[in-house]
């Protein structure tokens, strides 16, 4: 693991705690899901090429999907 991938790493992360504070106070699942999916995931990316994209998309996901 380099530094970008531990810095990458940490902006998703933090991105991805915020969103699921808001998802458990809101009760709003997919806020909810989707910070859990972007603290988690960064652990199993192989490279930051990867690791950028699949964070941007999760990044989009409660934009995009309102429920």
């Amino acid at each position: 693991m380099n530094t970008a991938d531990l810095l990458w790493g940490v902006l998703f992360s933090s991105i991805g705690l915020g969103y699921f504070i808001y998802g458990r106070r809101q009760s709003r699942t997919v806020p909810l899901v989707s910070g859990v999916v972007l603290m988690v995931y960064p652990y199993f990316m192989p490279n930051t090429v990867t690791l950028v994209v699949i964070g941007a998309i999760f990044v989009a996901v409660p934009y995009f999907v309102r429920r």
